[in-house]
């Protein structure tokens, strides 16, 4: 049994946390949907520190980010399967 490194809360969510630290670019991360406790695979393209957000597929300008089953923003530039979403990319609806 592995150690997850990515945590997605369901099979509809397009963005995944990362849960370990020091996750390093062309990792080849071990991702547990926890809704349904499958698993998959995919290789990060950024290093992303415990706590952020990884994009699950390609994601572009104006996209809805989907955490844990939730709207939790905007993206604002376009990123990559298996980037970094974070401030540089998302933006709350908030204001």
């Amino acid at each position: 049994m592995s150690i997850p490194q990515l945590l997605v809360h369901g099979p509809h969510d397009n963005v995944g946390v990362v849960v370990v630290e020091g996750l390093k670019a062309g990792t080849e991360a071990f991702c547990v949907i926890t809704e349904n406790d499958t698993s998959f695979t995919m290789t990060v393209n950024a290093d992303i520190p415990i706590g952020h957000k990884v994009a699950l597929k390609d994601l572009v300008a104006g996209d809805t980010a989907v955490k844990y089953g939730e709207d939790v923003g905007k993206i604002v530039a376009d990123v990559a399967k298996g980037g970094h979403v974070h401030t540089h990319n998302l933006k709350t609806k908030r204001w």
